[in-house]
């Protein structure tokens, strides 16, 4: 058996208070009951559950097969805050003899509510080793002082997001009982969103409603200010009334102020308003179908910024419930929600949008997890908890396998000839690289690049690796901001207005960025190469074509159209070669490899191209490569050209010099070592005297596409204020 010291099942209690918090502890019932070789589960069900007016939600935890060894009648009605004391202190007097009973090794606590808060009380006075679930995280009033008072009685904790875990490690708890494991309810949300859900749809909102042409509403009272959120309910009805769209309206908790709510939803007929549904409980499997194709999702719940996310769903959180929890850009919070206008404002901009799928929560293996760390929990150790002072520093490892998992993005770079996609760390270590010929028609090249991205990210669980998103590198006019490829160059086929987040996100269940790939490459060089810490720096990428990316004022420059930085497209002569981009005289027409390509064949085809040690095999194709090796073997009219090239990359250099006037300029790809020289040697010959000064180096980073395209996941903030 996985355990430490145990010699016996692990007896495990799990205690559930109301409907959120079973969606929560249910996976992990589920998962326990499937082992019984190392556990025991005995199940007991208190507060809402048991409560006609919150929908009897017991009945549902009966319906999945768990035996309920006992119920307790917990609440004291009145829905005030003296009733949530007294049902604390109620709670308090019933459970010792159910657990002097039960006698359970470990029990499991969820949350934050004032119902736990009893259970961990009873249990920790009693020594009973306490598992808490979702610690360490910040959401709002008065949910905040309990969760962390749970946190403090807890003798382990699994938490669901990196932020969470790194509150948990300053609140002083031992870092080695602290496990990332996600939230359990991702679990069943990740695999849910492809079944079928019309029926549900139309059994709770009508035969008349389409997928994604309805709202969900699930508002809950504030208990810190329990007035003000009755009158922004109140605001929210109206706002939906004039909305006049069809919304399913779930019954607030049982908290303090709930009762002045349903009488609100009253007083304004919304159980008898023709556009609305109003339901005390609907069963999670089900309610996941409704918030996944809703058109909207509004309210205060947990479950709006949390689980919604995981669809990609628009949500409207409203006041100060939730604003400190870390949400997916899915969530457009109201912070005063104080009119009607405001809220009205919001749905008018959020509902009917589809979002990139956000995983902060969970990737959907966190049961797993879950049952291998409580096998790992040796029974023979000390009961008393140990406070860590100081707080741990950043970063640090933990020292068990179960929870070792490295923070990665996937990046995706689409070259004119090879389709890459790497795992890529925090620390900028390529884990893993696939490398692809691209193909040359659009639904070959999407199709395989989703192959690609599935078993990249199915590997990286092999690897230990945390995949926390997708960014991706093409060449041409990206709109960053949609995910859409607008223009692409005449290397890449069939890529015009091309959508990639989309069907990326859809597939993987994961945010996606897009961007150009001479971006991509200054992004690289922000987070990883020579430009770290720089204020102000240009990158020039010197490939089959010539592109780049400016950094200023730290913030990257995308322009007006999304063309800034097309620096290949300098001009440098007026009279110069034709450009792929139809005007001629560009840098791209001199110092790219397709440029001395076509050099290089000239001289071949005119017999000057070889010299002595040299050889093309006929079914070798003349490339750059060849020119560059003919000019390192002494041939003067190659060595004439690079120089040509060298030149008009110079002057372009010079231009930058001149217009943005940066603190350095990284010369990268695979022609920057042949060129560097010849550039500093233009710079000194033809820029002002206050810009000679500035530095010119070639970049020491291997792939600056992947790492730029990695940058932007692992950059990404997602919270949005409105």
């Amino acid at each position: 058996m996985e355990k430490n010291g145990n010699n016996r099942k692990l007896r495990v209690c799990v205690a559930t208070c109301n409907r959120a918090d079973y969606s929560k502890l249910a996976p992990i019932m589920f998962g326990i009951k499937t082992e019984p070789e190392f556990f025991e589960l005995d199940v007991v069900v208190l507060g809402s559950h048991l409560i006609d007016d919150y929908g009897n939600t017991y009945r549902m935890i009966e319906q999945d097969d768990f035996d309920i060894n006992t119920r307790l009648h917990t609440i004291v009605r009145g829905e005030d805050e003296a009733a949530m004391v007294e049902s604390v202190g109620l709670a308090l007097v019933k459970l010792p003899d159910v657990l002097n009973r039960l006698k359970p090794d470990i029990m499991i606590v969820h949350g934050d509510r004032f119902d736990a808060l009893a259970l961990a009380t009873s249990a920790a006075l009693m020594n009973i080793r306490i598992l808490h679930i979702e610690g360490g995280e910040v959401s709002g009033t008065i949910d905040d002082s309990i969760r962390h008072a749970i946190t403090k009685l807890a003798h382990y904790h699994v938490c669901c997001t990196r932020s969470a875990e790194q509150h948990l490690i300053s609140m002083c708890e031992d870092h080695d009982r602290i496990l990332l494991a996600g939230c359990p309810s991702y679990d069943k949300l990740l695999s849910a969103k492809n079944k079928d859900y019309m029926s549900i749809i139309r059994m709770w909102l009508g035969d008349d409603v389409k997928c994604k042409d309805y709202i969900v509403a699930l508002q809950h009272p504030v208990t810190t200010d329990i007035k003000h959120s009755i009158k922004m309910f109140e605001l929210t009805l109206d706002a939906l009334i004039s909305f006049n769209k069809r919304t399913l309206v779930l019954f607030p908790n049982i908290d303090a102020g709930s009762k002045e709510m349903v009488r609100v939803m009253r007083k304004k007929g919304i159980e008898h308003h023709p556009n609305f549904r109003a339901v005390k409980h609907v069963p999670f499997d089900q309610f996941i179908q409704l918030v996944a194709h809703a058109g909207c999702m509004i309210g205060n719940s947990s479950c709006g910024v949390r689980e919604v996310g995981a669809f990609g769903t628009p949500v409207i959180n409203l006041g100060t419930r939730q604003i400190g929890r870390e949400t997916g850009e899915n969530v457009l919070h109201v912070r005063d929600a104080d009119t009607q206008d405001k809220i009205l404002q919001a749905l008018n901009l959020q509902f009917g949008k589809q979002y990139p799928c956000s995983k902060i929560y969970g990737d959907g293996n966190a049961v797993p997890r879950i049952l291998k760390f409580l096998k790992s929990i040796d029974l023979q150790e000390p009961l008393q908890k140990k406070f860590c002072f100081p707080p741990v520093k950043e970063n640090i490892s933990q020292d068990i396998d179960h929870i070792l998992e490295t923070l990665s993005a996937l990046a995706v770079d689409l070259g004119g000839t090879n389709l890459r996609v790497a795992i890529v760390s925090m620390k900028g270590e390529i884990v893993k690289k696939y490398t692809q010929f691209n193909p040359k028609t659009y639904e070959e090249r999407i199709n395989l690049i989703l192959q690609m991205c599935v078993e990249a990210a199915a590997e990286a669980v092999k690897l230990n690796c945390r995949i926390l998103g997708v960014g991706i590198s093409t060449g041409g006019r990206v709109n960053p901001q949609e995910g859409i490829v607008l223009h692409s160059t005449k290397l890449i086929q069939e890529w015009n207005s091309v959508d990639l987040r989309t069907p990326l996100s859809d597939t993987l269940h994961l945010p996606v960025w897009v961007d150009n790939d001479g971006n991509c490459a200054a992004m690289a060089e922000r987070k990883f190469g020579q430009g770290k810490g720089l204020e102000n720096f240009v990158t020039l990428i010197t490939g089959t074509g010539i592109g780049g990316g400016i950094i200023h004022q730290h913030e990257l420059i995308h322009g007006s159209s999304f063309c800034a930085a097309e620096l290949g497209h300098l001009v440098v002569s007026l009279d110069g070669p034709d450009c792929s981009c139809g005007s001629h005289g560009c840098i791209e027409a001199y110092a790219s490899g397709m440029a001395l390509q076509r050099e290089a064949k000239k001289l071949h085809d005119e017999d000057l191209l070889l010299v002595e040690g040299m050889s093309v095999p006929k079914d070798e194709a003349v490339s750059a490569l060849h020119l560059i090796q003919a000019a390192k073997l002494g041939n003067a009219k190659a060595q004439s050209i690079l120089r040509t090239a060298g030149t008009a990359l110079g002057l372009g250099v010079v231009n930058i010099l001149h217009t943005m006037n940066p603190s350095l300029v990284i010369l990268s790809g695979v022609l920057a070592s042949h060129y560097i020289h010849i550039v500093k040697d233009v710079i000194r010959q033809q820029a002002l005297s206050s810009v000679q000064d500035v530095d010119v180096v070639v970049s020491d980073l291997v792939d600056p596409a992947l790492l730029g395209a990695a940058s932007m996941v692992l950059d990404y903030t997602t919270r949005r204020i409105h």
